[in-house]
């Protein structure tokens, strides 16, 4: 479920039951509490050890680039190749709380189906829930095509009306030159869906225009320029046009940071959140994975210097084909145990919601 950039199993094999016991220790010590862990700390934790032979360990953790010290003190903090190596080896991740599957569940439901109010909702759900911020992207109209055809409107107007695997049914309106034939129309239509159906636009948009272009279409120039309006019509000029993305709970991560380089930091982040293209590409990686990623610090190449993980996952339509994602951008110390099951539990709802709300449309 968790994406692996590191090879975190040779690193593990290089650690001893001792050293493991440690380095958890400071990790979750870290974790909870957002301070360096000292020796003398995990001595009292219930490690048999004395703080000279733990601080050894904790030596020999930091040259392996585990472990640093952020402050001049003798306690350490995990580095980010230290908490991927946390998240991978020692993590135990299960189902979201009761508690949080139910507030999920019954805000979520509250939102209705309007899908603006469903992200909305979402990406509040996840940033009052998580402490960081969240993030959800509109769903795409990526969907596998069963039918496409052109329907005349009269005058000098026709509807592109495009059919998907799951249900959904879209229309868009085409200028066509007035008294075109309906046979033209329908030349069109019936080319568009043979090439498409089964597939998705940005599948096959280049392929028919290639063809197209080269003239090995059977159709005329008329049917020709249908087919092009059409596929412009469904974004296919370019894909993900006219998504978008809300985000919530920016104010939580600058209540996170305690020094002046951590506002620094956070002001950087908040510059990229401007960036929109740029985070809906982060949440579309998601297309290529099985379930939740995790990005942590440099691991991420949107928010590299910003010391921030983002936990992102896929919703999905009919089909079970990806449609958007959501996620949660905060601190490397979030609460990676309890975020990760509540983001993958946010998306399966999500999804579910929209699924329900384009087949009531198809029936409607």
């Amino acid at each position: 479920m968790i994406h692996k950039p590191l090879d975190t199993t040779s690193l593990m094999q290089r650690l001893d039951q001792r050293s493991r016991d440690i380095f958890r220790e400071i990790v979750e010590g870290y974790l909870a509490t957002g301070e360096p862990v000292g020796s003398r700390t995990l001595s009292k934790s219930g490690i048999a050890l004395s703080p000279a032979s733990i601080r050894n360990v904790m030596a020999d953790l930091t040259d392996l680039g585990l472990l640093e010290s952020p402050h001049i003190s003798a306690g350490r903090a995990p580095t980010h190749t230290g908490l991927r190596l946390f998240v991978d080896g020692f993590l135990e991740i299960g189902e979201p709380t009761r508690a949080d599957r139910q507030e999920i569940d019954d805000r979520l439901k509250s939102a209705g189906t309007d899908i603006e109010a469903v992200m909305g909702e979402a990406s509040g759900i996840l940033s009052g829930l998580t402490g960081g911020a969240g993030l959800v992207s509109s769903p795409t109209r990526d969907a596998i095509v069963r039918h496409a055809e052109f329907v005349p409107l009269g005058g000098k107007e026709a509807i592109c009306v495009l059919v998907t695997e799951d249900g959904d049914v879209e229309n868009r309106i085409i200028d066509i030159p007035e008294g075109l034939p309906i046979t033209t129309l329908m030349e069109a239509g019936n080319y568009l869906s043979t090439r498409v159906r089964g597939r998705t636009l940005s599948e096959v948009t280049n392929a028919i225009r290639e063809e197209l272009r080269t003239h090995r279409a059977a159709l005329d120039q008329a049917a020709s320029s249908l087919v092009e309006q059409g596929l412009a019509q469904w974004g296919g000029e370019s894909p993900g046009r006219g998504r978008s993305l809300i985000v919530r709970g920016r104010a939580n991560l600058l209540e996170d940071a305690q020094a002046a380089e951590d506002l620094d930091r956070v002001r950087q982040l908040f510059n990229e959140l401007e960036r929109q293209q740029s985070l809906l590409d982060i949440l579309d990686t998601t297309r290529e994975a099985d379930g939740v990623r995790l990005f942590i610090g440099s691991e991420n190449q949107l928010f590299p210097l910003s010391g921030s993980s983002v936990i992102v996952a896929p919703y999905m339509g009919g089909g079970k084909q990806v449609i958007g994602a959501l996620g949660v951008i905060g601190p490397t110390r979030l609460n990676y145990a309890r975020v990760i099951p509540m983001v993958d539990y946010t998306a399966k709802v999500v999804g579910e919601i929209l699924t329900a709300r384009r087949k009531k449309d198809a029936k409607g």
